[in-house]
């Protein structure tokens, strides 16, 4: 009783903010006035500290201070990718590393700015938010468009280390025909709950519009892209979601010497799509549909993908099924992906996946099988 009746009186010690004194000054003079023993004392110390460090691996968020105080976070991703296909070589590169800063001025006005350092150094996110209420929040800068979930999923949220084709393809990533902008653009965006019940959210909306050339760049054009997305949750841990994207892209002349062989134009570059996302105790599950049109070539393409944890959610074993026809008009054009994967979560802020993905080309087949190897650490 006396051991526990001290304990609760260290834990006070590590509350409060008492500068006179550290937990060890306390414990010496409760030792010297014989108030408990020494190796009472040692225990006390010993269990403390175990308890801090506990505490301190729950801690998300360290407040930095400047002019005011700014969340300060970060992570990179290591990569090992091993591929069957003559000619390829594998090897390691690092596929992100991260600096994420953000803060409130006041309590309607918040900021962020991102880069990532890997590769070529390069401004992600830089936007300003004014949080009017829950049913209008208004973004104005560079940020993710609101279109697809898997767009909007952060990479380190990521059941599987790449996203699926269609996704790269059709969200302004690595495989969009106006080049990879990692999902985003500049421009307003304005988003809330429309409904609540018992204070969970039922119906969220986005509305945004957008220059249209990318990231870190001035507009090419007079013509704007407009984006909408709305979110319904019919049931907790359940989300349904529809979008649409109405774009388009400045395509510079061509020239052959000094004759213009051919002149620039716009051209569109529409989506739409529509997904669900269940997660409910270990279990999860995700799809999603694109179509998009691009001048006059028409694309689209689905995933199905499953996850399941396992040993008190420290593995998490994952599947998807992904399929993407680049070309709607020509036969054998389309491409299938089986992708089997295994997540290792260390911590909260250490995770290992691995990741062997099966292709098949329709047409002509390429032995072409890879396994990727990611960890990934952040603080």
């Amino acid at each position: 009783m006396k051991k526990l009746f001290f304990l609760i009186l260290i834990s006070v010690v590590f509350v409060l903010p008492l500068k006179s004194q550290s937990t060890d000054d306390i414990l010496n003079v409760l030792v010297q006035k014989n108030l408990i023993a020494p190796k009472e004392a040692d225990s006390i110390r010993a269990e403390a500290a175990i308890a801090a460090q506990a505490n301190l691996a729950k801690v998300k968020v360290y407040p930095v201070n400047a002019g005011k105080k700014i969340a300060l976070a970060g992570y990179t991703q290591v990569r090992y990718q091993a591929s069957e296909q003559t000619g390829s070589i594998d090897g390691f590169d690092i596929r992100r590393a991260r600096v994420d800063l953000k803060g409130s001025i006041s309590p309607y006005w918040g900021y962020r700015f991102q880069f990532d350092l890997a590769g070529t150094p390069k401004l992600i996110d830089a936007y300003a938010e004014l949080k009017v209420n829950d049913y209008l929040n208004i973004t104005f800068g560079q940020a993710k468009i609101p279109f697809s979930v898997e767009n909007l999923t952060s990479s380190t949220k990521l059941e599987l280390i790449d996203r699926s084709q269609v996704v790269e393809a059709l969200t302004a990533r690595g495989k969009d025909v106006g080049g990879n902008q990692n999902g985003r653009d500049i421009g307003i965006l304005l988003g809330g709950t429309i409904l609540k019940l018992k204070d969970r959210p039922v119906v969220d909306y986005r509305l945004g519009v957008y220059n249209g050339s990318g990231i870190n760049t001035a507009d090419k054009d007079e013509d704007k892209d407009y984006a909408a997305r709305l979110i319904l949750y019919p049931v907790t841990g359940l989300a349904v979601s529809g979008a649409w994207y109405d774009g388009s892209r400045f395509v510079p002349e061509v020239k052959t010497g000094t004759v213009v062989t051919t002149p620039s134009k716009i051209v569109n570059r529409d989506r739409f799509g529509f997904d669900v996302s269940y997660d409910r105790k270990n279990f999860s599950l995700r799809s999603e549909y694109i179509y998009g049109k691009d001048d006059l070539t028409e694309r689209d393409g689905y995933y199905l993908l499953g996850g399941y944890y396992l040993l008190q959610k420290k593995v998490q074993l994952v599947a998807k099924y992904d399929f993407y026809d680049a070309d709607k008009a020509k036969a054998d054009n389309a491409s299938t992906w089986v992708v089997l994967g295994v997540n290792y979560n260390f911590n909260a802020n250490t995770k290992l996946q691995i990741n062997y993905t099966i292709k098949q080309e329709e047409g002509t087949s390429i032995d072409n099988n890879f396994a990727n190897v990611q960890l990934q650490i952040g603080f």
